[in-house]
C-alpha cells in the first residue's frame, strides 16, 4: 500500500510539473514585501540579493579549486541554474559544471535547451533521478537545493549523501519552507490569520490557484496527493543535526497566504491600503519571531562540514529558536470562524457568487482578448496576401502586355525577313 501511493505521488509531481514552464513565478505584492523587508535581512546575513545568496559560495569555490563541479537538486527547468552559469562567466569563472538533478526529463529537456540558447551548455549537465533514492556521482565544491527540499520524503537518506559527497570546504546552500508539513498554517498562526482575513475586503479573498472564492481563510493540506510540503517541518532539525550552520536567514509566517500565489494577486502594489495592510501583517510576524510566540517558515541558510566556527545569523530568531516544539497539535487547531447571523450568510454566499461570475467574466474577456488578437493578426495577413496578390497581378498584367508588344515585333520582323529573303 506505501509503495502504491508512493508511486502515486511520483507520478503526479511529474504531471504536475512537466508542462511548468514559470515555476518560481510570484505575484507583484510578493515583490513588494520582499525587496521591503526580505532584501535588508540578506544584506544584514552578508549577501546582496537572493540570487547572490547561490552565486556567491559557487564564486568563491571557483576561486579555490579549477575545475568546480556543483550539484543542484531539484533543478526543474534550471532556470536559476543557467543564471548563475552566465554569472560566473561573466566574472572569468569558465571551468566549472553544474549537475542538475530533477525526476522531470521534460523540464530538464527544457533546461538543457534554454543553456544552449544562451552559450552555456557545457556548463549545464542534466541528472534525471528521483533525490529520495540518489546517490552521488562526483565529489562537489557546493550543492544547491532552491525550494527542492519540501518536495523529499527521505531527507535523511539525502541530507546523508549530501555530506557524503561534499568536499572538505565545500558547502550546501538552501532556500526553502520550514513551516507545517503540507504548508498547513500552525495552530497560534492560524489564529491571526483569521484575524487579519476578516479585515480584508471580499475582492481580495479569491484563490487564483484553486478558482474558489474563501469566504474565510481555508487551511488545507498540499502534501495530499503529491510531494508538496511532506515533510517541511523536519528541513530544520535534521539541517541542524547534520550540518555546521554558517550563514542564516529566517523569516515570513502570517504573510505567506497574502503574498503567495493563491492570494497574493488581489493585491495591488500601487494601492495605499492593500501595502498597509502586507506592512501591518509583516510586523505582526516580526512581533512574533522576536518574541518566540511564532516560529519561521521560510529560510535562508549556507551549511557545511565544518565544526566550532561561530555562525553569521540574524539574532532573533537564532537557528535553534526557529524549530517549532510540540507537534501534536490536532486538538488545539482553532476552528474558522463561521458567519454570524443568517444575513451574513447570505451575504457572504452572494459575494463568493459575485466573485465566481468575476473571474469567469474575467476568463471570458481573456479569451475573447485571445480571440479578438487572433482575428486582428488574420486580418493584418489576408491584407498583406490582397496586397502581395494586386501587385502580382499588375506584374502579370505587365508581363502581358511586354508579351504583346513582344510578340507583335516577332510579327513586323517576321515580315521584314520575308520579305528580305524574297
Amino acid at each position: 500500500m506505501a509503495e502504491t501511493t508512493y508511486e502515486t505521488r511520483l507520478k503526479n509531481e511529474e504531471s504536475f510539473y512537466k508542462e511548468a514552464l514559470l515555476v518560481h513565478d510570484l505575484p507583484a505584492i510578493y515583490h513588494y514585501w520582499s525587496e521591503k523587508y526580505l532584501r535588508p535581512k540578506l544584506k544584514a546575513a552578508g549577501f546582496a540579493s537572493i540570487s547572490a545568496l547561490f552565486t556567491d559560495p559557487l564564486r568563491a569555490a571557483c576561486a579555490r579549486r579549477q575545475p568546480a563541479r556543483f550539484l543542484s537538486i531539484g533543478a526543474g527547468n534550471c532556470d536559476v541554474e543557467i543564471d548563475i552559469a552566465a554569472a560566473l562567466t561573466a566574472d572569468g569563472h569558465h571551468n566549472f559544471v553544474i549537475d542538475c538533478l530533477d525526476l522531470n526529463p521534460a523540464m530538464l529537456e527544457r533546461g538543457v535547451q534554454a543553456a544552449a540558447e544562451r552559450g552555456l551548455a557545457r556548463h549545464i549537465a542534466p541528472l534525471q533521478g528521483d533525490f529520495n533514492h540518489w546517490t552521488a556521482i562526483a565529489e562537489y565544491d557546493a550543492v544547491l537545493a532552491n525550494q527542492a527540499l519540501h518536495h523529499v520524503m527521505n531527507l535523511e537518506g539525502l541530507f546523508a549523501e549530501i555530506r557524503r559527497s561534499l568536499r572538505p570546504d565545500g558547502c550546501f546552500v538552501i532556500s526553502d519552507m520550514i513551516g507545517r508539513n503540507g504548508h498547513l498554517r500552525w495552530p497560534e498562526a492560524l489564529t491571526l490569520i483569521y484575524e487579519f482575513w476578516r479585515t480584508l475586503p471580499a475582492s481580495h479573498r479569491f484563490n487564483w490557484q484553486l478558482r474558489r472564492y474563501e469566504a474565510m481563510f481555508q487551511d488545507w493540506d498540499c502534501s495530499g496527493d503529491s510531494f508538496e510540503g511532506i515533510r517541511s517541518q523536519d528541513i530544520l532539525p535534521l539541517l541542524l543535526e547534520q550540518f555546521h550552520v554558517d550563514r542564516f536567514v529566517a523569516f515570513g509566517n502570517l504573510i505567506d497566504p497574502f503574498v503567495d500565489r493563491s492570494f497574493g494577486h488581489n493585491f495591488d502594489v500601487n494601492d495605499e491600503w492593500d501595502r498597509a495592510f502586507i506592512d501591518a501583517v509583516h510586523a505582526r510576524d516580526e512581533q512574533g519571531l522576536a518574541d518566540g510566540t511564532l516560529t519561521p517558515t521560510h529560510l535562508f541558510a549556507v551549511v557545511d562540514l565544518r565544526h566550532g566556527t561561530p555562525s553569521a545569523h540574524l539574532d532573533p530568531p537564532d537557528p535553534a529558536r526557529c524549530v517549532r516544539r510540540g507537534i501534536a497539535v490536532d486538538a488545539e487547531a482553532p476552528q474558522a470562524p463561521q458567519a454570524e447571523n443568517r444575513l451574513e450568510g447570505m451575504i457572504v454566499e452572494l459575494e463568493a457568487e459575485r466573485c465566481r461570475l468575476a473571474a469567469s467574466l474575467q476568463a471570458k474577456c481573456q479569451e475573447a482578448q485571445f480571440l479578438n488578437d487572433e482575428l486582428i493578426k488574420r486580418t493584418e495577413w489576408a491584407w498583406g496576401m490582397e496586397r502581395e496578390l494586386n501587385e502580382r497581378t499588375r506584374w502579370a498584367m505587365a508581363l502581358d502586355r511586354r508579351i504583346a508588344e513582344l510578340t507583335k515585333s516577332s510579327g513586323w520582323a517576321g515580315r521584314l525577313w520575308n520579305r528580305k529573303q524574297s
